[in-house]
């Protein structure tokens, strides 16, 4: 019993580096998919590869280099108020380097490597782009352009830049600092860690106490109240409209029960329309004859005296 335990510890403890994390291997898995873009079915890609075609201005290649760039939560410790990072946020290089990047994620989401700004009738959408779900390794290459430039690379994954995993590549001499780089450059919303959390719930607080004592005050209220405006009343609830209103009613009321004698309620209505359409167009007509008459007066040559 004894041998068997103790080949059971045995075994265990040579099978737990084993079991440690094994970062996987994407570049010998990437299939081509033309334009410089290589991606395997395990999450990882890249693209804008380019391992030969030179870019305008570049007669040769100065300079062959590689780096490698490891991405994770851990790197971040070291910048107050960020999440993620890359180990190295500041690269430079000479114009028309060939540079092979080994891109290595140490945390168990995805992150990438992307550089922006490249030409883009060399780089689709002027980008080079690595990028790898989980703890694995990617490569890609790319021909830098000439001159002095400086350019952005960063993790595009929602927030992650936000929470620092950005840096900067100079080409050349560069042509300035980009902001925000963690470690780098200041940021252009800086963080405040000054107050203590003492301080802060203090004033938290203190706050809180002089809105309950806002809110428990008595409202004021008025001495005199405004006076309120009394509506005229009317001499009677009969106004004068409605009594013309009734005797035309009164008069007309034998013409059109006779009128209306037989028909349906759709004919009632449609012959109410078509008197007041008939009287509508016999007050225009008085009218506009009204008007001409008053107009030929006017034009009317008095005879002389």
């Amino acid at each position: 019993m004894v041998k068997l335990l103790s080949a059971g510890a045995l075994v265990f403890f040579l099978s737990a580096p084993v079991s440690a994390v094994e970062y996987e291997d994407h570049s010998g898995m990437l299939m081509d998919h033309g334009d410089g873009h290589l991606m395997d079915m395990a999450g990882g890609m890249v693209m804008g590869q380019n391992t030969s075609t030179l870019p305008g201005g570049c007669d040769s290649i100065s300079d062959t280099k590689e780096i490698t760039v490891h991405a994770g939560h851990k790197y971040a410790e070291k910048f107050p108020g960020r999440m993620f990072a890359f180990d190295t946020q500041e690269f430079n290089f000479k114009p028309c380097t060939k540079l092979t990047v080994h891109f290595i994620n140490d945390d168990n989401v995805r992150h990438q490597w992307m550089m922006h700004g490249l030409p883009k009738y060399l780089y689709p959408k002027g980008m080079f782009h690595l990028e790898v779900s989980g703890p694995a390794k990617i490569s890609g290459t790319l021909i830098l352009p000439p001159g002095d430039k400086t350019y952005l690379v960063h993790c595009d994954i929602a927030q992650h830049m936000e929470k620092g995993m950005k840096a900067q590549l100079k080409v050349g001499k560069g042509d300035g600092d980009l902001p925000s780089i963690p470690g780098v450059t200041a940021y252009v919303v800086a963080d405040d860690y000054k107050g203590s959390l003492p301080t802060v719930m203090a004033s938290v607080a203190a706050a809180a106490e002089a809105a309950s004592i806002a809110a428990a005050k008595p409202v004021a209220v008025a001495d005199k109240a405004p006076p309120v405006t009394q509506q005229p009343k009317e001499d009677s609830i009969i106004s004068g409209v409605t009594v013309i209103g009734l005797a035309i009613g009164l008069l007309l009321a034998p013409f059109l029960a006779k009128k209306f004698k037989g028909m349906s309620p759709a004919e009632v209505v449609a012959t109410i329309f078509e008197l007041v359409r008939a009287g509508i167009e016999l007050i225009v007509k008085l009218l506009s004859g009204l008007v001409k008459l008053v107009f030929s007066n006017k034009n009317k040559i008095l005879p002389g005296s």
